[in-house]
């Protein structure tokens, strides 16, 4: 059975430290993809844009700032607020996006308890698929 842990949200887009505006978004975990996050932003477009990263980069950003590819993750303050910042890079440009860390760290939270980390493997099932090769 695979599970599903959702987390609807609002981020915010920075576009200078004057200015921000609200992205609304939506955090996704899948336990057959064990080792990602899914993000979602719900933008004036017609199709979201998505966006999929390592959980373990998640997880770890929000204690210190972390780098894989084209995301890096760091905690921080505003107004008086602990907050997450993502900073995403593409060939089609760049965001820098903010979140709230009490809601990221729920979210994270529920994801450990479904999968802890370092069971991720056990999830894929590729022990099982390995031994029915062997077997034939």
């Amino acid at each position: 059975m695979h599970t599903v842990v959702e987390r609807e949200l609002e981020l915010r887009l920075v576009l200078s430290p004057e200015r921000r505006i609200p992205v609304p978004a939506r955090l996704g975990y899948l336990t057959d993809d064990p080792y990602a996050v899914h993000v979602t932003f719900h933008i004036d477009t017609e199709h979201p844009v998505y966006w999929t990263f390592a959980r373990k980069l998640l997880v770890e950003g929000v204690f210190r700032p972390c780098v894989q590819g084209d995301v890096r993750v760091w905690p921080t303050k505003t107004e008086g607020r602990g907050v997450v910042l993502m900073a995403l890079s593409s060939p089609d440009g760049n965001a820098l996006l903010e979140a709230p860390a009490a809601a990221v760290t729920a979210w994270l939270e529920r994801t450990l308890r479904v999968v802890p980390p370092g069971s991720e493997g056990e999830q894929l099932g590729l022990d099982d698929e390995l031994a029915q090769l062997l077997a034939q």
